[in-house]
């Protein structure tokens, strides 16, 4: 029998797996699962790029948020401070809350602002006759007063809905990083300090927990109409400012690589810092209102919620952290997911030439 016969009977033994049976089905399940990611890649790349940011800035917020509440002979003041009483661990106190939170705010902001985009500039064009997205996809475009009111529309519309997502893992985080300070800030009051003192030293659930203990599952929603109002306008700002600061760099750099590269670079830090410049007094009156209403239990009588005034001093405490942070965090994690969006968008590209190679 020769080589060429035995091979064909191998082929035709029932049960037996050879090449041909088994390759086709390996690429049908690559295939599957790229077309899944493929699918999910604005949510895939928000996820992973939210966890490097993240890490990367937590320190700064901690100190922004520190600042906001309580007095400090400015930046440096405070980071010795926290040095000095609870030494390097105090800057990543409470870090767990928002890695969940923000991973998890961020997936969910992106996949409904992508949706609301295509939302509204479908209705644009369905009423208008005007493709916005055409538009900003198209080389050597500026932005106009059609994809400036489609994007920020759709940012704030993200903004308001992730709100019920992220109001009570902001406060979790809020309350460990200025555990220390609310007992200090306590005083002799012993039924307040057994308060500020029991948020001490705790993990995420564990403080989720005390907050339910000491003011009720709606405590978790302490703050919310200011958390709302600051994320509603925010968000929009945010992704107004990145998606037409994107596209005004990408004109400018023309077809060069790197220049566009720089151009997503820009455009992330610049939403991060005109974002926090406009909103910072809301986040300050929403923080301290939260810090207050730590010090009470259920019931309790908390001061009410500062005024909101813009171009007051004790209102922009911890801005230029705040900026700082926003800048490097957005510039990291929007250089972060368009790399992985590109990459994922390429994988069927990769897949034909490795299918190539194997022929």
């Amino acid at each position: 029998m020769t080589a060429n016969a035995r091979s064909d009977q191998q082929q035709d033994v029932p049960g037996r797996l050879t090449t041909s049976a088994v390759m086709p089905s390996t690429t049908r399940g690559r295939d599957h699962a790229n077309s899944f990611v493929k699918r999910y890649r604005t949510e895939i790349a928000a996820s992973s790029s939210s966890v490097f940011s993240t890490l990367a800035a937590f320190p700064l917020d901690s100190v922004k948020t520190r600042m906001q509440t309580y007095q400090y002979n400015g930046f440096v003041d405070c980071v010795k401070h926290t040095y000095r009483t609870e030494h390097l661990a105090g800057f990543f106190r409470g870090v767990m809350a928002p890695m969940a939170s923000i991973t998890l705010v961020r997936t969910v902001s992106f996949s409904i602002y992508q949706r609301a985009k295509h939302v509204y500039a479908g209705w644009v064009k369905k009423n208008m006759g005007y493709d916005i997205l055409r538009h900003v996809n198209k080389p050597g475009t500026y932005p106009n007063l059609y994809s400036v009111a489609c994007f920020g529309a759709a940012g704030a519309t993200a903004g308001s809905i992730i709100t019920f997502i992220a109001c009570p893992f902001e406060l979790t985080k809020l309350s460990a990083q200025v555990s220390v300070l609310l007992a200090e800030r306590a005083g002799n009051c012993a039924k307040s300090k057994a308060v500020a003192t029991s948020y001490q030293n705790k993990g995420t659930l564990r403080t989720m927990a005390n907050i339910i203990k000491h003011r009720g599952v709606l405590g978790l929603y302490t703050g919310f109409r200011l958390h709302l109002l600051r994320d509603t306008l925010g968000t929009g700002i945010y992704f107004m400012v990145y998606e037409s600061g994107k596209q005004l760099g990408t004109t400018i750099a023309g077809d060069n690589p790197n220049n566009n590269k720089l151009a997503v670079v820009t455009a992330g830090g610049m939403c991060g810092l005109v974002s926090w410049a406009l909103i910072y007094p809301i986040d300050s009156a929403k923080s301290i209102y939260q810090r207050n209403s730590l010090l009470h239990s259920r019931g309790e009588t908390v001061e009410p919620a500062p005024k909101i005034e813009f171009f007051k001093r004790h209102m922009y405490r911890g801005l230029g952290v705040s900026m700082s942070r926003s800048c490097l965090v957005n510039a990291i994690f929007f250089s972060s997911f368009e790399f992985v969006k590109k990459r994922i968008k390429t994988l069927d590209d990769d897949n034909n030439v490795n299918k190539s190679k194997t022929l």
